[in-house]
């Protein structure tokens, strides 16, 4: 389950994409829209990874978790 910290800066996350997403759409230039695009992906990997705390049961998210903790890449054999 999401707590309530968890759940208020997942909202506020999903408002500053919005932002973002806006900014990229007012088609900055390159050096702003390469800024842009890495906050832009490091927001979703953050909303991933709180709402990815919810998925109890999910093996696959366990192991991947396991092997991101331990430093490994996400490729399994």
């Amino acid at each position: 389950m999401i707590d309530t910290i968890n759940l208020n800066r997942l909202s506020q996350l999903k408002a500053l994409l919005v932002v973002i997403a806006d900014a990229i759409d007012k088609e900055p230039g390159a050096r702003d829209l390469a800024s842009l695009a890495k906050q832009y992906r490091e927001t979703i990997k953050e909303i991933e990874e709180i709402e990815g705390q919810h998925n109890d049961g999910d093996e696959i998210a366990e192991i991947l978790a396991e092997r991101d903790a331990a430093g490994k890449t996400g490729a399994v054999r």
